[in-house]
């Protein structure tokens, strides 16, 4: 079979406060978090947006310890599958690709040609398929691959989204049940799943398919945990003046504590590892909101980190697709329903429907505040606290 690697995708996170403000630069450079109509613009935008949010940014991380365990949870997440597969009878070399922080993508990528890998999985750690989660690194190994032929030496396959596999669905069902019976009666909690959120324009113009996987996620995590306690899902971490998928965590808890539950089990769905939004937004906001709005038994069900039987899911995906026909990333946007990745085809001038329809309401927003800001100091993007 040659030199096997498995290439782990992630989105990173700052390892201290000084690396707040390039982390932050870096996720709002890229044109699948923003889009903006005006490429050139996007590096401007992402400036200004980072070292207005810096702070408050900085703070946040101040209160899980001063930076992210991200790098170090992918890192142990590597080295139990490693150990996993070679259990498996699959000797495998892991790398870990972050987009937005150390060890970047391209990092990765030059560890695999000095290794001389011959067969690579491509393997995101997230498990549902989003433009601007999975999208994004796949959009840059695809220029990489484009650049350098070189890589072309390397027969590679990729694994889009995940979220239907069994060792998954079970590690999930297993860490509920075990904070479910923590309370003091099981069947009476609600659960509420909480999963990060993107522009609903990213679903209903770019054809993300993000939602509808989540949608299938949460289904089959209470089939497979067969409980019989009610459930919610709904999305947190928006940021800027346009719609996100709804109904939003910050919401929801509240109207959950008007209905007089008293009982609440927060499940983070798209997460695997724990990080910013599951220590701080979900540990420290959402309980004080939860606690406000009379909710006061608060409990949240932990990432999978290095789950054992999370880990031998993921090692049984990469025994599967090694065996599988190759999954190109040029196929993954056919395979997705054909998802409008950024760069767009076309651009139409003006504020006209295809230019919604191309660029999204977040585009012609996000270019039009930032003329404001530049011009006057002043904008809407500093009016919804974006800057």
């Amino acid at each position: 079979m040659g030199r096997v690697g498995v290439l782990l995708l992630n989105l990173g996170g700052p390892d201290e406060l000084d690396d707040v403000r390039p982390f932050l630069f870096n996720l709002f450079s890229d044109p699948e978090i923003i889009r903006i109509p005006f490429p050139a613009l996007q590096k401007p935008l992402a400036w200004v947006i980072s070292s207005r949010r810096v702070k408050t940014s900085q703070a946040n991380y101040q209160q899980i310890g001063g930076g992210s365990p991200l790098r170090q949870i992918t890192e142990a997440q590597a080295k139990a599958l490693q150990s996993q597969l070679q259990q498996k009878g699959q000797d495998s070399q892991i790398y870990i690709g972050m987009r937005y922080w150390h060890p970047f993508t391209e990092e990765a990528i030059a560890r695999i040609k000095r290794d001389q890998i011959e067969r690579l999985v491509i393997l995101p750690l997230y498990p549902q398929f989003s433009i601007s989660t999975s999208g994004s690194s796949f959009r840059l190994l695809e220029r990489l691959w484009r650049e350098d032929p070189a890589l072309n030496q390397i027969e590679y396959t990729v694994i889009p989204s995940w979220y239907q596999q069994p060792g998954y669905l079970q590690a999930m069902a297993q860490l509920i049940a075990q904070e479910l019976d923590q309370f003091a009666n099981p069947d009476q909690v609600h659960i509420f799943f909480s999963a990060h959120g993107v522009p609903v324009s990213y679903v209903e113009e770019a054809g993300d398919p993000y939602q509808k996987e989540i949608e299938d996620c949460t289904h089959l995590i209470m089939q497979t945990l067969n409980r019989p306690n009610t459930h919610t899902l709904a999305y947190q971490s928006r940021v800027g003046p346009v719609e996100w998928l709804k109904p939003y965590t910050e919401d929801a808890i509240p109207e959950l504590g008007a209905q007089g539950v008293e009982d609440l089990l927060v499940v983070p769905i798209s997460f695997v590892s724990e990080h910013i939004e599951t220590l701080q937004e979900i540990d420290i906001e959402y309980r004080e909101l939860a606690e406000e709005s009379g909710i006061h038994n608060f409990r949240r069900v932990p990432a999978l980190d290095t789950h054992p039987v999370f880990i031998d899911g993921l090692a049984d995906l990469v025994v599967d697709a090694l065996k599988a026909p190759s999954l190109k990333l040029s196929q993954v946007t056919q395979l997705k329903k054909q998802v409008k990745m950024y760069p767009q085809e076309r651009w139409e001038w003006g504020l006209t429907t295809t230019a919604e329809v191309w660029n999204g309401r977040l585009a012609m927003i996000g270019f039009l505040a930032l003329l404001l800001e530049l011009i006057s100091g002043r904008g809407p993007l500093h009016f919804v606290g974006l800057l």
